[in-house]
């Protein structure tokens, strides 16, 4: 089997940025990865995902928030996340399973338990080898984030989270780090807040850990 490493964090902590940067690395090492993310990565995937992330003239209470995600996660983790696997390849992932629980269990509230049993039935019980979480403060990665989708006019703007009030993103952070001490065997949690190089190269040291069997 190849190793599933999941790239997660608030909104414009890095995370999109360093998976891309993440698969220069490994094709300049010749090993054999995909880059997915979630919503997506299917073609049901990408129809919940502007569902899910744009703004629409419909309400999407927390509940049905966790059964989309999870109906596209079910797919997706089927359809490429495990046959990858198979070929003994890297899987990179934008958001996986800690995503949900950290939203909508810590943000918008619901029982994280309740959660985590959705998750393990969508994703086979499939956990991820080890988890990046770019950890940085509220109010910069809002501001990158919001500086990212006002050059996006004119196209799908995906800004539906990203207006959530400052106290959700806030909730949603403490989920992350809460499931990072829980879990502290496979999550690696990074600085946000230096610079595009310096996350870089330590997302190359933790990513160079695993392979090596040192991580």
């Amino acid at each position: 089997m190849g190793f599933f490493i999941t790239f997660e964090g608030i909104e414009g902590c890095g995370k999109t940025t360093q998976i891309k940067m993440g698969g220069e690395y490994l094709s300049s090492k010749n090993i054999p990865f995909i880059i997915t993310e979630e919503p997506g990565g299917i073609p049901l995937g990408l129809e919940i995902r502007k569902i899910l992330l744009n703004e629409s003239s419909f309400a999407i209470c927390a509940e049905s928030e966790v059964f989309l995600f999870s109906a596209a996660r079910a797919q997706h983790v089927r359809d490429v996340i495990l046959p990858t696997l198979k070929e003994k390849k890297i899987v990179l992932c934008d958001r996986f399973s800690d995503a949900t629980i950290a939203y909508q269990g810590f943000g918008r509230g619901l029982d994280v338990p309740f959660i985590q049993k959705i998750n393990e039935t969508s994703t086979g019980r499939l956990k991820p080898d080890m988890t990046l979480l770019f950890d940085t403060p509220v109010e910069v990665g809002l501001k990158r984030a919001m500086k990212r989708i006002s050059r996006l006019e004119g196209v799908s703007r995906e800004d539906r989270f990203e207006r959530e009030a400052l106290n959700f993103h806030e909730k949603v952070r403490e989920g992350y780090l809460s499931l990072a001490r829980n879990e502290p065997e496979r999550f690696r949690i990074i600085d946000g807040t230096k610079s595009i190089d310096e996350v870089h190269r330590e997302v190359c040291s933790h990513i160079s850990a695993l392979i090596d069997g040192r991580g």
